[in-house]
């Protein structure tokens, strides 16, 4: 039985990691927001942790990838690792799916990420918006104010109250959309919302 699970998840791997890679969103490398909770969702042994990251309407669909991951990793380091990955790699695909954004894969840790990504990822942080000063024209600091305002309200939230979770995200991701020169929101627009950074949140 064991086996044939390390078998499926192997395959399903090599599935995902055929799909074309290109960077692009920081959401889609190892160190952003949303494998952070991933790898989160996996330590504790508590999807919500994730599920702020993907529409409701996924949920099933994670929650199987996540009771497979979660079985699998305690075999051995090596079917930890696997699973692991197997799980994030998932979470993001399914999270891009949800965004109507295409999956180009999952970075790898030190990809090379915007540097206005990483001020808005600071400024929500300190909560001002001072690391994006010189990066962005003030005009454009005041356009910004009153998404990160809203992000900033919404920042503190239970990680059970999922729906709470996915609210901050929206916000958050309209923040980092915005900052980063979108003029449209990251993709869950249509839906409710995107992602974070670092331990951060797009």
């Amino acid at each position: 039985m064991e086996m044939l699970l390390m078998m499926g998840m192997i395959a399903t791997f090599v599935m995902v990691l055929l799909i074309p890679v290109k960077a692009r969103a920081h959401c889609d490398t190892m160190d952003g927001p949303t494998a952070a909770d991933g790898k989160k969702a996996l330590e504790t042994n508590n999807i919500n942790y994730a599920l702020k990251w993907i529409l409701p309407e996924h949920e099933e669909e994670l929650k199987e990838i996540f009771a497979l991951s979660m079985k699998v990793r305690g075999l051995s380091p090596e079917a930890q690792k696997l699973a692991d990955k197997y799980f994030l790699e998932n979470l993001v695909r399914i999270h891009r799916a949800g965004e109507g954004a295409p999956y180009e894969g999952l970075k790898p840790a030190g990809t090379p990420i915007d540097e206005k990504i990483l001020a808005a990822d600071r400024a929500i942080a300190a909560g001002n918006l001072s690391p994006l000063e010189g990066l962005v024209t003030q005009e454009e600091i005041h356009e910004l104010e009153e998404k990160f305002s809203k992000a900033m309200a919404l920042k503190d939230f239970a990680v059970d109250d999922v729906e709470a979770g996915r609210a901050y995200i929206e916000a958050y991701v309209s923040f980092f959309k915005l900052a980063e020169g979108e003029s449209q929101e990251h993709g869950h627009e249509h839906h409710h919302h995107e992602d974070g950074h670092t331990a951060h949140p797009h």
